[in-house]
């Protein structure tokens, strides 16, 4: 799979592609349709399959600009690139920078300039919630008035009757529904990122742990969840803890940190993936931190206690 970055990486197709448009926050199994059907139409038109992303996602962008409390993301684009990479569905993914110049273009500027002139595109496979352009004035109608390509709409896949969208992994992540939004989702949720050294407070609470680096972004996840872990010394289960850390930090960033069971290797500087099992608690503040080492003790005691059965975890 081909990446490109930005608007001087345009991938060049001079025989013409096979896209598809979107976020694809999370990569769920919606997301997958949309990849299997993509390629299936690609192969019979001898074309590449071409996914085209935006980074930062507009809503983020809109946000930033307008100074409102940033929106939840599933996926940092490393994270995001893994997943469709192992799809293997697509040829190519072009990372467009989403800015003011881009939000700005108009539904007709955009079909002629990005999906005709930068992208040759001779099949386009749109959701059924697709609107582009600035002020999102351009629809399906629009699209499908176009002669130099087709376009074909899917529709939402639904799960136990409901929409599978990035929304609804967001709302069951944020309420602390890990299995729904695994169901939903098709794998496990998972962030990745290199290990950075911290303040090393857990050493002195009888639990080391890994300070895992993430792009600030706003992420749906608060508390501490029974996880297990992948680098290159394997899988190794642990206890993960996402948030503030009020007890001993007055700041508001997000950070995860992981304790891995039976482990004691030096893993600074190692990237990680940590995948979420199961939510065991919100984070709180303690009066102090003999409470708090004294609750890190049964949380880790109930971790260690519900590994069985997850040891035959496959997804």
């Amino acid at each position: 799979m081909d990446i490109y970055f930005g608007h001087t990486q345009t991938p060049n197709f001079t025989d013409g592609s096979a896209l598809t448009i979107g976020n694809f926050d999370g990569v769920h199994v919606g997301h997958l349709h949309i990849l299997k059907k993509l390629r299936s139409a690609s192969e019979q038109r001898n074309l590449p399959s071409v996914l085209m992303i935006f980074e930062p996602q507009p809503t983020e962008y809109f946000a930033r600009i307008h100074g409102k409390e940033m929106p939840f993301r599933l996926t940092p684009l490393r994270d995001k690139l893994h997943l469709l990479e192992k799809s293997n569905c697509l040829d190519a993914v072009w990372v467009r920078r989403f800015n003011q110049e881009f939000a700005n273009l108009s539904a007709d500027e955009f079909i002629q300039q990005i999906l005709l002139q930068q992208l040759n595109i001779k099949y386009l496979l749109i959701g059924d919630d697709f609107r582009f352009g600035s002020g999102r004035g351009g629809n399906i109608e629009l699209l499908k008035s176009q002669s130099a390509f087709e376009v074909e709409q899917v529709p939402s896949i639904l799960l136990s009757g409901n929409r599978a969208s990035s929304t609804a992994v967001r709302e069951a992540l944020s309420s602390g529904r890990i299995i729904s939004a695994t169901h939903i989702l098709g794998h496990n949720y998972t962030l990745s990122g290199r290990v950075m050294y911290g303040r090393q407070l857990g050493r002195t609470l009888n639990c080391p742990t890994a300070n895992i680096y993430l792009p600030r972004h706003h992420y749906p996840m608060s508390g501490v969840y029974l996880c297990k872990v992948n680098g290159d010394f394997g899988m190794r289960f642990g206890v993960a803890n996402f948030g503030t850390k009020p007890t001993v930090s007055a700041e508001k960033v997000q950070t995860l940190e992981v304790h891995l069971f039976d482990f004691n290797q030096n893993l600074y500087g190692k990237r990680l993936s940590v995948s979420f099992l199961l939510k065991l608690r919100d984070e709180q503040k303690f009066a102090n931190i003999d409470e708090l080492k004294q609750q890190i003790q049964q949380d880790m005691q109930q971790a260690l206690s519900l590994i069985p059965q997850y040891q035959t975890e496959i997804i």
